[in-house]
């Protein structure tokens, strides 16, 4: 009887630490907002889809810390971002990024943009960009730090046009730097970027042409759940003149709220208050996206 007993809670336990196995390979799975921030790579023949829209809106602008009030201009932007794993050790990442924008002027309201109209002095919409991307984690040690590169190559043929502006139509050399930091009890992760772009073109062609921007930002997430995020956030964006007469800087804040619909299915969304800057917009940024990761 005795044996029988120890086989039973054997089995027993044996099960228990089965379900519980299973459990938190659930969870492991569940929790693509944890596993997979922008500094992890994906395993080779993972695909990660991200759709991303951001809405910029303004009625104020600032320029040698003077402060004016101007007509509403709403900027829209649509991204699609497509990226698979090609490494056997999760070192290399390979992509394409797609980019449509609609603006309008004027003193419209702000959801003008989703007419998508093309109308003179009030509204302009189409492509923009693409950019093939690659992604790396240079580093052994630390595999939460990455390197995002990209080449943007115009679609447009005029920045601006009888409609109002679209886009800048520089070429555009972006590299992004990105680190995370879990703190213990995983409630808490500190994420850090910095984006760099150089616009080619020759002097006089485009507002941005000849001109570095370096962009810093830092995120501090916390997850009531491994399903659920909130964060919080600041972006400086500067840039530099490197021959076009031409620099501008902005500070932003912001707010937002992650959520794992599905196993592969994720919902993100961010607001951010420009609170000062100089050759610039005012304004306030809306934005909604969803990422798949299959």
């Amino acid at each position: 009887m005795r044996v029988k007993k120890n086989i039973f809670v054997a089995i027993t336990l044996l099960l228990i630490t089965s379900v519980f196995a299973q459990t938190e390979a659930n969870e492991e799975e569940k929790s693509n907002i944890q596993n997979y921030t922008p500094s992890k790579l994906l395993e080779k023949g993972k695909v990660d889809i991200k759709w991303f829209n951001n809405l910029y809106t303004q009625t104020r602008s600032e320029s040698n810390g003077v402060k004016i009030d101007v007509p509403r201009s709403n900027f829209f932007t649509t991204s699609l971002e497509v990226f698979t794993g090609v490494s056997n050790n999760k070192k290399i990442n390979a992509g394409l990024i797609l980019e449509y924008r609609s603006n309008s002027f004027n003193g419209q309201k702000a959801t003008s943009v989703f007419d998508f109209n093309n109308e003179a002095g009030k509204s302009r919409n189409g492509l923009s960009h693409f950019a093939p991307s690659i992604k790396i984690a240079p580093f052994n040690k630390w595999n939460n730090f990455s390197i995002q590169s990209s080449l943007f190559i115009p679609l447009l043929k005029e920045e601006i046009n009888a409609n109002g502006y679209l886009g800048n139509k520089s070429y555009i050399w972006q590299n992004r730097f990105f680190y995370d930091y879990t703190f213990s009890g995983k409630k808490f992760q500190l994420f850090t970027e910095l984006g760099t772009r150089f616009f080619f073109g020759k002097k006089g062609e485009g507002y941005a042409n000849n001109s570095l921007e370096l962009a810093p930002g830092v995120f501090l997430s916390y997850f009531p759940t491994n399903k659920f995020t909130v964060l919080t956030f600041v972006q400086h964006a500067q840039l530099l003149d490197l021959g076009n007469n031409f620099e501008q800087n902005y500070s932003a804040a912001g707010f937002g709220a992650k959520y794992q619909l599905t196993k592969t299915l994720n919902l993100e969304t961010l607001y951010s208050k420009f609170v000062r800057g100089n050759d610039t917009g005012l304004g306030q940024s809306f934005n909604l996206g969803l990422r798949a990761i299959f």
